[in-house]
């Protein structure tokens, strides 16, 4: 009765920690932003948005135009000033890593001054009269280029914020065609080619058959490009790994993943990580602890990969006649390298709870030899 007790309170455990957020590494973003008038802004909206791989936040400036957001996983983000839901000025390719704070400013004055010069490029008169006709025939075709790049710069703008909007809204169907838009205006971004992969690739995932597949194959060629313009950026084979592997191609998505942690070692626990909680969601045991197991290996001292591969292999136990419990190799082990690196971390109390609950396992699956 109570060893019939005991594994149904493990189990229970199990399967309400798998819920626990994993622990993951954070750094800080920081900056200002100056209004119009030259005076800092106060509760204005900066909206940031990761493009590597999902996550928003939003933060608003205090009466000293000050922002500040801790706590941000290390990515990729985009970084977009917000006045009376207006986007004012975005900064893309901010990246968020450990120690100092990453800075990002906005100085509202400064664009707009920027934007009226850029608008009229008007000489002085006395200029305008002194030039000869060739002179002005160059400057007019100048004048001419400048204003179509304005005109095109504002277009890509456009679609691309209406493409971003639509994508934090996971409205794919909308931001697709947008964002294919922005990228056919400027095609040599990588950041709107990534984001147009993200968006495409989960459209896919809304489709059946055949639609699945064009889709899926469109997102490929587009996470192609964004790699081909920005080869360092690991988050977009990872992504890419990730929406493979969703869609059911798990050796094509677990070979884009193993380049992305080749082209970014000091990560590479990361993306592994990543495959393990997909597979974990969708049931596969046994590919998580895989992956699970991939991610201590490229990165030893990841506590939080370490907890994760404890508690998939605490699902692979099973139990004596006589219902004590009897825990799969290196599970104890998982545990107890987490506590190591992380005496005090989030999930200290239960990793320690499930050491004493396996150590009294480890000792009562054994049978004494003298008993009859």
């Amino acid at each position: 009765m109570m060893n019939n007790l005991l594994r149904t309170l493990i189990f229970t455990l199990f399967l309400a920690l798998l819920a626990a957020p994993a622990w993951a590494q954070v750094g800080r973003l920081q900056g200002t932003a100056v209004g119009e008038d030259g005076k800092p802004l106060n509760g204005a909206v900066i909206e940031i948005e990761r493009t590597d791989q999902k996550g928003s936040y939003k933060v608003k400036t205090n009466k000293n135009g000050q922002f500040l957001h801790a706590g941000l996983p290390y990515g990729v983000y985009s970084v977009t000033l917000t006045l009376k839901d207006e986007t004012i000025e975005s900064v893309t390719d901010v990246r968020v890593r450990g120690g100092d704070a990453t800075p990002v400013s906005f100085d509202v004055k400064a664009l707009k001054e920027r934007q009226a010069s850029a608008a009229s490029g008007t000489p002085a008169e006395d200029a305008l009269a002194g030039m000869s006709d060739e002179e002005r025939e160059a400057y007019e075709a100048a004048l001419k280029e400048r204003q179509e790049a304005l005109e095109k710069n504002a277009a890509l703008n456009s679609a691309f914020n209406n493409g971003m909007t639509a994508l934090k809204a996971e409205d794919y169907e909308t931001a697709v065609p947008f964002l294919k838009e922005a990228a056919a205006l400027s095609d040599t971004q990588h950041t709107i080619w990534g984001n147009l992969a993200e968006a495409q690739s989960k459209l896919a995932m809304t489709k059946n058959g055949d639609e699945r597949t064009a889709i899926m194959g469109e997102a490929a060629a587009s996470y192609s490009k964004a790699m081909e313009l920005n080869p360092t950026e690991a988050g977009y084979a990872n992504n890419f790994g990730l929406a493979l592997i969703q869609a059911g191609q798990r050796d094509e998505g677990m070979a884009m993943l193993q380049r992305a942690a080749a082209s970014d070692p000091a990560n590479a626990g990361k993306y592994y990580f990543n495959v393990g909680a997909i597979l974990t969601n969708s049931g596969d045991v046994d590919g998580a602890i895989d992956a699970f197991r991939k991610a201590t290996e490229a990165q030893p001292d990841y506590a939080g990969a370490h907890y994760q591969l404890g508690m998939s292999l605490v699902g692979k136990a099973t139990f004596s006649p006589e219902g004590a419990m009897i825990p799969v190799e290196g599970t104890l082990e998982a545990f107890q390298k987490y506590l190591e690196l992380q005496p005090n971390g989030a999930d200290a109390e239960t990793a320690k709870a499930m050491v004493a609950t396996l150590t009294t396992a480890v000792d009562t699956s054994f049978t004494n030899p003298n008993k009859k």
